[in-house]
């Protein structure tokens, strides 16, 4: 695997793994031409993608191909006014020709933003003016389009509109154009050449409070993933890999593409638009999956399915990221298959900083232990290490080096740059402790933090009490005001198939919980709806709630 190029693959422990783990990063490294186009020459017949969809259409494209697509998408690109430094946009979902047009943003030197198929014309017209966006590549679907179109009318920097899969006037065709490209794109010399520092590509957060912030990453940012891909999804060149996520998302990013190929895994993309645990499960063992990753919120919904029904047996490594991994999912999986979801821990700014590497054991609700080449430590408010057990402030320390993969900047934003990074350390916005073995564990985000009577209330400890409960399908865990207590905890809870909210739920859900964790944290306000407020990444806006609750 080229992963060796540069660093160590093999460690005997984990402790072997942290002081010897040294990710080496060529000054003109380019993932496109140094991996895919290298892979193209090695191991030319090996596959990379592997695409299919609920109609039964499939798609396998080699290295060779991919190399050659990327090329041919480079070429289009160029014959359109893309240079180095442009900004252009993909809302392409999962369809494969993301892989081939972001790799031929790699080799011009433009600057990649991908982006999620739900944003609004509002959305649109926003990442247009900041990013000044020359050029957006979207899917013929038709609410994506008409947004996109809606949007350009009031956005004169955006000159170029590309259709995939589709025929739409006044957009490119892309599927008829690439046909008369050429299948060769040379490296750029000298001044063209990339280094480094140039800017790769540019991911929108979810923008839960105000608007997205714009987490930039260079061209060394695929080698941190690295971390993600080999040591902690256990990723080799026998591997076919499937990570759940909409390439819109820095989640892609981590499971579909840099680490990946850097491994010489195979990359299972599954293109659907609505999610369905049993198909999922059916394409796991149809295509022989043997790595797979997936949000808590997923195996929530897999557990659910009569596993027993189905052959694992080729599938080998489970991870998940995006939010905590509430213990009683994790026990009710392992236990009908087997298999340990290993936890991972990192952000639209980062590849996994910490996360149960294959050397440590298990400790359902941890998110294991820091990465190599990762400086984390948990901090109380005056930047003083926290001792075990203490709550506080995750953060990664930059004073001597700037960890592989670590974001360079939020675009055009100084002033939030250093709000978030300064003096050397970066703040993740996350509040956490570790134990005494050095294991970390999520309690929420600094914002999240519920303070009633004094105590100081995670959300998450809360929401897995309630999700041991058989009743319970998802929930959020907020703070609402109260003159006598401060704060009080409230649960917002979607039922599971076969219950009703009643008062007798509420007050057995409340003594589960009361018993499970602490008698001061159980809910003393609990609401039942259809479905909770989520990011268009999916993640619960537990701030949506609060803020709802507060006006009443």
């Amino acid at each position: 695997m080229l992963a060796e190029k540069y660093t160590k693959i093999d460690f005997l422990s984990y402790q072997d793994f942290i002081e010897n783990c040294c990710i080496t990063v060529p000054n003109n490294f380019n993932f496109a031409f140094d991996v895919v186009d290298e892979l193209a020459k090695i191991s030319p017949n090996k596959n990379a993608i592997i695409w299919t969809n609920p109609k039964g259409e499939e798609q396998i494209f080699t290295f060779k191909d991919v190399s050659c697509e990327s090329s041919k998408a480079a070429n289009f690109f160029i014959s359109r006014g893309v240079k180095k430094g442009n900004s252009v946009m993909l809302i392409l979902k999962r369809r494969y020709e993301y892989w081939f047009c972001a790799l031929a943003l790699h080799k011009i030197g433009a600057l990649l933003i991908p982006a999620n198929h739900l944003l609004t014309v509002k959305d649109v017209k926003y990442r247009i003016r900041v990013a000044n966006i020359k050029v957006i590549v979207a899917v013929a679907d038709k609410r994506i389009t008409d947004i996109v179109e809606v949007a350009k009318e009031e956005c004169s920097q955006l000159k170029t509109l590309v259709c995939i899969n589709g025929n739409l006037q006044g957009w490119v065709n892309y599927s008829q154009e690439i046909k008369n490209c050429e299948s060769v794109f040379k490296r750029p010399s000298n001044s063209a050449a990339n280094v480094c520092d140039d800017l790769l590509l540019m991911y929108f957060t979810s923008g839960t409070t105000g608007m997205p912030k714009m987490v930039c990453h260079d061209h060394s940012y695929p080698l941190g993933h690295i971390i993600t891909a080999r040591f902690w999804q256990n990723l080799d060149d026998t591997s076919i890999h499937l990570t759940v996520a909409d390439t819109g998302w820095a989640k892609a990013s981590w499971g579909k593409i840099y680490g990946q190929w850097l491994c010489g895994a195979c990359v299972f993309v599954y293109d659907y638009e609505r999610f369905h645990a049993d198909e999922m499960l059916k394409q796991i063992v149809k295509h022989k999956i043997t790595s797979f990753c997936a949000p808590p919120t997923v195996y929530r919904h897999l557990i659910k399915e009569d596993l027993s029904k189905y052959d694992f047996s080729n599938l080998k490594h489970v991870q998940t990221a995006g939010e905590p991994l509430n213990p009683e999912v994790a026990n009710q999986f392992k236990k009908i298959t087997g298999l340990e979801i290993m936890e991972g821990f990192g952000q639209t700014e980062t590849v996994a900083l910490a996360a149960v590497f294959p050397w440590l054991k298990v400790k359902h609700g941890s998110m294991g232990k820091p990465s190599a080449g990762w400086n984390v430590d948990v901090v109380d408010e005056s930047n003083n290490p926290c001792k075990p057990g203490q709550e506080g402030r995750l953060i990664v320390r930059t004073e001597k080096v700037k960890p592989v993969g670590l974001f360079c900047r939020y675009y055009k934003n100084e002033d939030m740059t250093e709000t978030v990074w300064k003096n050397g350390i970066y703040d993740t916005g996350d509040v956490v402790y570790k134990d005494d073995d050095g294991y970390f564990y999520f309690v929420g985000r600094c914002d999240d933090i519920i303070k009633s009577s004094g105590y100081r209330i995670g959300p998450f400890e809360v929401e897995s009490a309630l999700l041991e409960h058989s009743s319970v399908l998802e929930c959020a865990v907020t703070g609402v005001a109260d003159a006598e207590k401060g704060m009080v905890v409230k649960a917002t809870i979607v039922l599971a198939k076969g219950y009703a909210g009643s008062e007798e739920l509420t007050k057995e859900l409340q003594y589960h919980v009361k018993n499970v964790t602490a008698p001061y944290k159980y809910p003393r306000i609990i609401e039942y709806v259809k479905e909770l407020p989520k990011t268009l990444s999916g993640k619960i806006k537990r701030k949506e709630i609060a803020e709802k609750d507060a006006k009443k």
